[in-house]
């Protein structure tokens, strides 16, 4: 486990129990002897905490931290079995994709990453919708940001908002918007798609093999996919 992956599950934790309990930041820090912004810090899960503090914190609750062990990635196996037993329909309605793609309008764009393989039957989890924008696009798709209350992924901070939402800023090109999360790959030419069809409507995709060669994060997700599925179809045949 990375520690990013680490201070994320724990800031996730922290996060959840104060809440649960209706304490706030402030208040958790005075029952611990710490600091309003140390619990802040920890909470956005940027960098790994003081194991010591966060025993406080969590004891402060009546908590306490607990270890334990399972399969590398047995959550994510979890995840896509979860979602290879669902029909395709089903799948593509959780995403809000329609929603978005309906408020984008004409903005010259398609669907890649891995909500493009989704669409196209991989049982892979899409978090967020995914598209490619052209960058002589980038100020209408700017524009389309404003207008649809759209805050930027700040790295440094691991939460929306707080940079400027132009594509051409530095910074991850993620975004939460009033009609959902939207992921942006700027490219100086849209990549050739396909056209997927779900109930009466078409989907322009780039498709699998070009997801695999150009996104390395749903490859993996792709290539774990297969390998669990041949790894299941070889034991049934023994």
């Amino acid at each position: 486990m990375s520690e990013s992956h680490l201070a994320n599950q724990i800031a996730t934790a922290l996060r959840r129990e104060r809440e649960t309990r209706y304490l706030t930041q402030q208040k958790l820090a005075e029952l611990a002897g710490t600091t309003q912004g140390a619990v802040a810090r920890i909470e956005r899960g940027d960098r790994l905490p003081r194991l010591p503090l966060v025993d406080r914190l969590f004891a402060a609750m009546d908590l306490q931290l607990a270890v334990t062990v399972e399969p590398l990635d047995a959550q994510l196996d979890a995840r896509m079995a979860e979602l290879a037993a669902r029909p395709l329909a089903e799948r593509i309605g959780d995403l809000g994709l329609d929603r978005i793609l309906d408020r984008l309008g004409d903005l010259p764009q398609v669907l890649t990453g891995a909500t493009a393989a989704a669409l196209q039957g991989a049982p892979v989890p899409v978090d967020a919708v995914e598209i490619a924008v052209r960058w002589r696009d980038s100020a209408r798709f700017t524009a389309w940001l404003r207008a649809a209350y759209g805050q930027r992924w700040h790295d440094r901070w691991g939460e929306f908002g707080g940079v400027p939402v132009e594509p051409e800023e530095p910074g991850a090109h993620r975004w939460l918007t009033r009609y959902g999360e939207l992921r942006a790959v700027m490219c100086d030419e849209l990549p050739e798609t396909v056209e997927v069809r779900h109930g009466d409507r078409g989907y322009r995709v780039v498709p699998l093999v070009a997801v695999e060669l150009t996104d390395p994060g749903a490859a993996g997700l792709l290539h774990r996919y297969r390998t669990r599925a041949h790894s299941a179809a070889t034991d049934r045949t023994h």
